[in-house]
């Protein structure tokens, strides 16, 4: 299974700015929710990332009557006063000039544009019953509407919360960017998650302003990430950003939302850009390496233009409340040999009430880091030596098995066969899939007895070797193959963060192979299998099916048979009361379409940890066949898959067809909890260490009233972990007082508390962890009896802590 460097699933396609800009992006320093802005992604053999050493980055400073050179010299008091803003140096002026005049240029030249009348019809979503509002059809000229112009066509429920607006389900647009062609027009909440990102990227924007204003800096980049945003910049050497440094920044910030500033998008020629951002080497190093040879847009708000995708909000008056969270260091794109840069922490929303909500849910979320409870329950840690790889300790290891455990009894249930594939292969195994080409960056390589190797990122290759090592009959199929192996990932040093990012991880791997009409089948066996297991942790969870991207291997027809396949699956499971779906156009993987799954836990946070690829692209690379039946179903794969646009296509000898009497197994590739490292993080946090039975390193303790009873808490605790349960005692010297509070401080799910009534009755006095009513001398319950309700608990893996 091809993966996302921190365990979702990979294949999203996005556009080839945004990812080239996310992949050259800094590291978070320790953020365990915001995804790294440059997460390892497929990338070609030839694209290494180009150093950027030399001398520290020296900043921009005002100079009377001349024109700044790159990277000035900064002026010493940039940072010495928080409270004074320094004038904005030449090379910002003349940056914002050349803006302001080639922004004339586009107007001018849009003004001659001809403005056609073209069909837009506006989707407005689902009402408040949850029934779908009827399309408006609405009238619209290319180069001269907006989707903001259309607002005042729609409720104000709905117009009040809109942040951003979707063409055609598929590209989000500026409300205030001129429509180019007939289309369909969503809009955007900030409820969603498309909308908060969009909402924190402008808010960064703001606080890249007001960082520039503040410290006359080279800024680097400001994405959204999960819980707000940050900005990295190059301040004067020797300075760093301080905490008192926050307040004056957003000082600046609510200025500039008072004065609703903007947000003005324009496309710039590469040629422009490297004019625009000649004083920043950071600008230069993205420009020069990472954007299409057609150039890219910038965004201006106020006195910051920045190179950035967007799309933005309208204008900075729609941020009413705004706050600076943290700052740290960091490396400019995760590379400790690179410069070190200030990263600002910020988050703001479109109501004051919704930051009031926010902080709430930062302080849970603090009690709940997996971090901080993985070492008070001593599950697991992290050392310099091996860094990216975790030490689990006994409890946490414990974890960890019974997770599998749950997983083998399903796959015995279910059909699939378990096998175990070399850590370690030749290249060339890497160079036939297709990996080595887009992903070889994110692997460890060596080199042994004159060849190059690689440790395994994932099991896909491995797993066509083992199908194909003899001959298939479709008998065989479906034919299930699950692999818990050891996978490696190279990830940058700055991107590891406790269990949720990690550089040795395993995951619940499986490789479905089957022929073209059991696709259906298999997929909604997939869905079943998914209701199973997130409903034993209460995980509600939603899909998404992505279709085929602007670039992707094979012919549009497989594709859209493929795509079917999903889609009857699909609305087989929302028929059957599962939910309905999303579709998520254009954000298939680029050898197949996939659905992704989505889990909601205890914060109503989202996390990916399931998908379903449909990839008929490995199976032709290595010309796996089976034997057909007389009458059996033709191949989806047909005999020749000629790649459309896929840049990295492998120039080597086309693979031959099957012949006669046989044909390509389809291949499903399938995750549920994905990696098991970052599936214990999000469980850690989800249950707060408040592990349900089944699952919990520490089931039951058993402590003694007197020492008289020492025998008798042995033999209880001999008794029960003869039923293969996590039973612990305390005999210490403590008082039984502090031996209670001990154990409820480690979460401990039942304490079995017994004297010398206890011993002389078998019985025992059982303390509930989520039964407060428990927490005292209660009715006595016979071993036997508390033995075999403790049984049927861990058997049934329920929920709810209580026999």
């Amino acid at each position: 299974m091809e993966t996302k460097n921190d365990g979702e699933a990979a294949g999203s396609h996005e556009s080839s700015n945004d990812l080239a800009i996310r992949t050259a992006a800094s590291i978070p320093a320790a953020d365990p929710r915001s995804k790294p802005s440059n997460s390892r992604s497929p990338k070609s053999s030839h694209a290494k990332k180009p150093s950027i050493n030399g001398p520290k980055a020296r900043l921009p400073a005002a100079k009377e009557g001349s024109k700044s050179k790159e990277n000035e010299t900064p002026s010493k008091n940039a940072t010495s006063n928080p409270a004074m803003e320094a004038p904005l140096p030449d090379s910002i002026l003349s940056r914002n000039e050349l803006f302001d005049k080639l922004k004339r240029q586009s107007h001018a030249e849009i003004l001659e544009k001809e403005k056609p009348e073209i069909n837009v019809v506006l989707d407005l979503g689902l009402d408040k019953e949850g029934m779908p509002r009827s399309a408006t059809p609405v009238a619209a000229k290319a180069w001269e509407s907006t989707p903001g112009s259309f607002l005042k066509h729609v409720d104000k429920d709905v117009s009040s919360d809109v942040v951003v607006a979707k063409v055609n389900g598929k590209e989000l647009w500026d409300l205030d960017r001129p429509l180019e062609y007939g289309c369909r027009v969503s809009y955007i909440p900030f409820s969603s998650a498309e909308g908060r990102n969009v909402f924190w990227h402008s808010s960064a924007h703001v606080l890249g302003e007001a960082a520039e204003c503040q410290f006359n800096c080279l800024l680097s980049h400001g994405p959204p990430v999960e819980q707000g945003f940050f900005y990295d910049m190059a301040i004067a050497e020797g300075q760093v950003v301080k905490e008192n440094d926050w307040p004056p920044l957003e000082s600046k910030a609510s200025k500039f939302f008072k004065e609703k500033q903007p947000f003005e998008r324009l496309h710039v020629s590469i040629p422009n850009l490297k004019e625009m951002f000649r004083y920043s080497k950071y600008k230069m190093y993205y420009i020069e390496n990472l954007l299409p040879p057609e150039g890219s847009t910038v965004y201006k708000c106020g006195t910051l233009v920045d190179l950035c995708l967007g799309p933005h909000i309208q204008n900075t008056g729609k941020i009413k409340a705004f706050q600076i969270i943290k700052n740290s260091s960091c490396y400019f794109r995760g590379d400790k040999s690179d410069d070190s840069l200030q990263r600002i922490y910020g988050v703001a929303f479109p109501d004051k009430k919704l930051m009031t909500d926010h902080k709430k849910f930062l302080e849970e979320a603090a009690k709940r880091d997996h971090r901080k409870i993985g070492v008070d329950q001593e599950l697991f840690f992290f050392d310099e030596l091996s860094p990216g790889n975790v030490f689990l300790l006994p409890h946490g290891t414990l974890i960890f098995n019974a997770l599998q455990k749950l997983l083998r009894s399903e796959y015995q249930k279910r059909g699939y066969q378990e096998v175990q594939s070399p850590n370690m292969y030749d290249v060339d195994l890497w160079k036939r899939s297709g990996h080595w080409q887009h992903y070889q960056d994110g692997m460890f390589s060596l080199e042994v007895e004159k060849k190059k190797w690689a440790l395994k990122p994932m099991n896909c290759p491995g797993h066509c070797i083992m199908f194909g090592h003899r001959e298939r009959s479709y008998r065989e199929l479906p034919l299930r193959m699950a692999d818990f192996g050891v996978l490696h990932r190279n990830e940058s040093s700055g991107a590891l963060n406790g269990l949720t990012r990690v550089r040795k991880f395993q995951q619940d791997d499986t490789h479905i192979f089957c022929t073209q009409d059991q696709i259906t089948q298999e997929v909604e066996g997939l869905f079943d299998f998914l209701k199973c297991i997130y409903g034993l942790f209460g995980f509600p969870f939603k899909l998404k099916l992505s279709t085929r991207p602007d670039e992707y291997l094979g012919d549009i027809q497989t594709w859209e048979i493929a795509e079917s396949k999903l889609k009857d699956a699909l609305d087989a499971f929302t028929a059957s009361g599962g939910g309905q779906w999303e579709l998520n156009e254009g954000d298939g993987a680029f050898y197949g379409p996939k659905i992704d799954i989505e889990i909601s836990d205890a914060l109503k946070r989202d996390f990916q940890c399931a998908t379903i690829q449909l990839d008929f692209q490995l199976p032709e690379r290595f010309e796996l066949e089976y034997m057909t039946a007389e009458t059996g179903s033709k191949s989806l794969v047909g005999e020749t898959m000629n790649a459309k646009s896929d840049p990295h296509a492998i120039p080597s000898n086309k693979p031959k067809g099957p012949g006669p009497g046989r044909a390509r197994p389809v291949m499903l590739h399938r995750a549920i909890i994905g990696s098991f490292e970052r599936f214990m993080a999000i469980i850690t946090e989800h249950f707060a260490g408040k592990w349900p039975f089944w699952l919990s390193p520490r089931q039951v303790l058993v402590i003694p009233v007197m020492p008289a009873v020492n025998d008798y808490v042995e033999e209880v605790q001999k008794l029960l972990k003869a039923q293969k349960m996590n039973a612990d005692i305390d005999i210490s010297g403590n008082t039984m007082k502090k031996k209670i509070l001990t154990g409820q401080m480690a979460q401990y799910n039942f304490i079995f508390v017994v004297g010398a009534q206890e011993k002389e009755s078998r019985s025992v006095n059982i303390r509930n962890r989520d039964d407060q009513e428990t927490q005292s001398k209660g009715e006595l319950i016979p071993l036997d009896e508390a033995i075999g309700k403790l049984r049927a608990l861990k058997k049934e893996r329920r929920l709810i802590n209580s026999i």
